[in-house]
């Protein structure tokens, strides 16, 4: 008996043009709305744009403060393609984007929100890989450490990330806790005052073993 397939009898250009077509109707209907705003911050140079869903993994950050660190994410070497950005801030659910001071932000705001929206409407993640994931908790942490580790997470990190910005732990040594301030806190004006007035206030008040906090990034 013999096979008899009407595919086969049609032309294979056809064929292509109408695997793609599908492939494209299927696609569509896979990618999820995108929706996109902008929230201003304490660092006048920097600008939080908010998605509608999450970018990356709960508790995750990634900071990209130049074009050459961009090696797990295509949307920060994308947005450093814009003369004016000198750093981008990926966590939760949005991205932050800190400008040179010589441009203004209406000059630029509304076309990098386009990119970010267009990127994601693409279906595309917005980091590549979490392999520089600074993990909240180790098992050779000091009891005293994983007590600082928690205060961070529980009170500090939440506000932090409401500004646009991230908070990790360094170090603990001699009574001195280092954190990494990241993103949006990264040269911002205010981010002494919050150092210490907010962060070396409570950690000092809930733990007596702390006497200072000291950051790198300010």
């Amino acid at each position: 008996m013999k096979g008899n397939s009407k595919a086969s009898e049609l032309p294979k250009p056809f064929l292509v043009f109408l695997y793609n077509q599908i492939k494209n109707t299927m696609l569509k209907a896979q990618a999820r709305p995108v929706h996109l705003y902008m929230e201003a911050n304490p660092n006048p140079n920097s600008l939080k744009f908010v998605a509608n869903f999450m970018l990356v993994d709960e508790g995750l950050s990634f900071d990209f403060p130049d074009a050459e660190s961009t090696t797990n994410s295509q949307l920060a070497k994308e947005l450093f393609n814009f003369a004016a950005v000198q750093r981008v801030f990926i966590a939760s659910n949005f991205v932050t984007v800190t400008k040179s001071e010589e441009v203004e932000w209406p000059e630029i705001q509304t076309i990098i929100r386009d990119h970010i929206k267009q990127y994601l409407e693409a279906g595309q993640k917005a980091v590549q890989a979490s392999f520089d994931k600074d993990p909240l908790f180790d098992e050779n942490d000091s009891e005293i450490v994983k007590k600082i580790k928690g205060i961070l997470d529980e009170y500090i990190r939440p506000a932090v990330e409401q500004d646009g910005g991230a908070i990790v732990f360094h170090s603990f040594t001699d009574g001195v806790v280092k954190v990494l301030l990241q993103g949006s806190c990264s040269g911002c004006p205010s981010s002494t005052i919050t150092l210490k007035a907010g962060i070396q206030n409570l950690l000092t008040r809930m733990l007596p073993e702390v006497k200072e906090v000291v950051a790198e990034g300010i």
